[in-house]
């Protein structure tokens, strides 16, 4: 059986093809997508890629080479499972993509993004560009009755975003900047929300953006400016930061941050700028800036607490541009590399 699907083959080679079906290994759902959505990282790969997709060698878990399924976003509805499954045919399941094997030192911690035989999929095998994807069971959760697939497609950024959350370090009573707002920017505020009561203020350009950051539970939004510092310690009531974390990958945005943080405080990086940054180290020593880092989720902690925040409604339709169908993927990732694209945009592999 063959099915279509979106094919990476080089930078700006994106084909859709028909390709062989996948055949569901024992511990695995079989899948039937839904949607599938389209990130950051998928728009480099496109612009200037490959740099992770596995296309001219194998990869290190997968032994996977060659072109390949894009798509680590998606939701779909169960086809076929093992007897022992959770899952029966016919469910709605959100998928967190990332495989872990639970057994290394860093699965052992719980860290499990960090897992030695870490893999994705549609990163680093076959994923969710299609009209079926086979996963493991354990990277899958039950989509919340009522909650449509349209924001379910959500709960993977948004479980990166609580990850990311997590990650800052972030206590009660904390005062908190995130420079950005777009996406993955308000998925860090919406899982700030969710897991601390602390004061938050956004930085981003006048707009929409900001409007939304308001929305979705900023105190305070501030445009870039010389006075920035200035600014945010007025809106903290005359205090530095706690934690300032740089969500935008805008040139020279981590360098802000620190200049931003409080002496002894904490940064956290989770835009990925195209050039590397430039820091002022000196400041980063004899201010004892603790500068960490996020990457992806933990699906097991993040995954669950995602699907919940998108069926409270806190975080759902105003982050969601468009719905298109698959032969529209190589467009709608040309605007996302020109930064032309603002909120999240779907695909429908059966349109």
């Amino acid at each position: 059986m063959s099915m279509r699907a979106a094919v990476y083959h080089a930078d700006h080679d994106i084909r859709i093809d028909s390709v062989p079906e996948p055949i569901r290994a024992p511990g695995d759902v079989l899948l039937k997508v839904v949607r599938s959505g389209l990130c950051g990282t998928d728009a480099t790969e496109w612009a200037v890629g490959p740099k992770i997709f596995p296309v001219t060698t194998a990869h290190r878990v997968t032994g996977h080479i060659g072109p390949m399924v894009p798509g680590h976003e998606f939701v779909g509805e169960v086809v076929e499972a093992d007897a022992s499954s959770a899952f029966r045919p016919g469910d709605r399941v959100a998928s967190g993509a990332g495989v872990w094997c639970g057994e290394c030192a860093r699965c052992r911690e719980g860290r499990t993004n960090m897992c030695d035989r870490y893999y994705t999929f549609g990163l680093s095998t076959d994923g969710g560009m299609a009209g079926f994807v086979s996963v493991p069971e354990r990277t899958i959760a039950r989509i919340p009755d009522g909650l449509s697939y349209d924001h379910a497609a959500l709960a993977q950024p948004l479980a990166v975003g609580i990850h990311a959350a997590r990650r800052s370090g972030a206590v009660d009573g904390d005062r908190v900047v995130i420079i950005g707002a777009g996406a993955i920017a308000s998925f860090v505020l919406a899982g700030l929300k969710h897991l601390v009561d602390a004061e938050i203020v956004v930085v981003e350009f006048a707009g929409p953006k900001q409007e939304r950051a308001l929305r979705f539970g900023a105190s305070a939004v501030l445009s870039p400016s010389p006075e920035l510092l200035a600014e945010v310690t007025e809106a903290f009531g005359g205090a530095r930061p706690d934690v300032v974390i740089e969500a935008s990958g805008a040139p020279g945005q981590l360098a802000t941050a620190v200049s931003l943080v409080r002496d002894g405080g904490r940064v956290l990086a989770v835009g990925l700028p195209k050039a590397k940054p430039e820091l002022d180290v000196h400041s980063v020593v004899f201010r004892e800036i603790t500068i960490d880092s996020s990457l992806a989720h933990v699906c097991d902690a993040d995954l669950g607490p995602a699907l919940e925040i998108l069926a409270e409604g806190v975080v759902g339709p105003e982050l969601l541009e468009n719905v298109v169908p698959l032969e529209e993927l190589g467009a709608q990732l040309e605007r996302l590399a020109q930064g032309r694209l603002d909120g999240k945009v779907l695909i429908d592999p059966w349109r």
